[in-house]
């Protein structure tokens, strides 16, 4: 463990154990083999998983744990069959780095349901390694799980697009929550609902967010341009929404009921769960009477996720963030346990190594 921590050819910063403080560490970091791409990470994205892995919440924490998988770099180096990229592209990495790639998933581009898959960080790679992330200075994956960020685009604001915006983007695509005119609903106003909303007003949709906190209507409104906003919690204002709503996408975390949104659906209204409260209870006629479905959705596919970026870049849409320093991470984490963040953290991981 010395070795590694003091002569590696990677710079990083690394949780040690289940108390989740992160500290200066190195590794080193695979050769590039002919079909990988290496990148230099300027800006990483600060996910709630990062929290989740540092801290062992689910119990197969692999220290020293490098988390970060919203990664957004420059390309420094390429394999001899590399096809797609070029040094000095702009890239970015998500939250998977690896699948068997010949699965009837991955034949699909659905490699985040392969399973097999490879997750960035704290997973186990097809070498036996563990995959670090991307609180370090440079990354090496295959060119499959690397995706074009279009000039023009700024990195920092390109990071949290590869999980946070993904995430909400392939479940609105799948449900053809792309039509102009019709209703959406967000639950939850965070890194991952505010970029629900800004894609339901790119798609022409009416957009009403549902929050637990007043405090966040005039953000909701007139940063975010939803058209409502409404507290959950509020029975009255609930009511006067019965049967309004063709999609509603779901990102809170946190246990809350159900019945009560699927009432605002319309017949044959979808519901997308992206967040992880620890259970669903619901009554079946929530959706038995009115011809409901709830789904659920994680990150995205390889296609996806390209198209995903493209569309932001063609349509200005820009995640809202707030720029930190990797000394300032352990901070960061803990603002982000008290939903104290407008709506990214994202980590200035060049400036942060020198």
């Amino acid at each position: 463990m010395a070795a590694e921590s003091e002569n590696g050819n990677c710079k990083a910063w690394a949780a040690r154990d289940p108390s989740g403080v992160l500290s200066p560490h190195s590794f080193n970091r695979r050769a590039v083999q002919s079909g990988d791409v290496s990148l230099k990470i300027i800006y990483c994205g600060v996910c709630y998983a990062d929290v989740a892995w540092t801290r062992n919440k689910l119990n197969d924490s692999k220290y020293p744990l490098v988390p970060g998988h919203e990664i957004a770099g420059v390309v420094t180096q390429v394999g001899a069959d590399v096809k797609g990229f070029k040094v000095g592209d702009h890239v970015g990495v998500g939250t998977y780095v690896n699948s068997c790639r010949d699965c009837e998933n991955c034949n699909i581009s659905l490699d985040n349901h392969c399973p097999k898959a490879v997750y960035t960080f704290n997973g186990i790679d097809t070498d036996g390694t563990v995959t670090k992330g991307g609180y370090s200075t440079h990354i090496v994956v295959h060119e499959r799980y690397c995706f074009k960020i279009p000039d023009g685009y700024p990195l920092a604001k390109a990071a949290p697009l590869l999980c946070a915006g993904i995430t909400v983007y392939t479940p609105m695509m799948r449900h053809n929550m792309n039509q102009p005119g019709k209703s959406l609903g967000v639950i939850g106003l965070g890194g991952l609902g505010h970029m629900a909303v800004k894609f339901g007003k790119a798609f022409g949709l009416k957009v009403t967010v549902f929050s637990t906190s007043e405090s966040k209507r005039d953000e909701a409104i007139n940063l975010l341009g939803a058209d409502n906003f409404v507290i959950s919690s509020d029975t009255q204002q609930m009511e006067s929404l019965k049967n309004s709503l063709h999609f509603i996408i779901d990102t809170a975390s946190g246990d809350h009921p159900f019945d009560p949104y699927f009432s605002l659906l319309k017949v044959g209204g979808v519901m997308t769960l992206v967040g992880f409260p620890s259970e669903i209870k619901m009554h079946p006629a929530s959706l038995i009477l009115g011809a409901r479905t709830l789904s659920g959705s994680v990150v995205g596919g390889i296609k996806d996720i390209q198209e995903m970026v493209n569309f932001c870049a063609a349509n200005n849409i820009y995640p809202e963030i707030e720029i930190i320093k990797i000394d300032y991470i352990n901070e960061a984490l803990a603002r982000l346990v008290n939903r104290d963040v407008k709506y990214r953290f994202v980590i200035d991981i060049e400036n942060s190594f020198k």
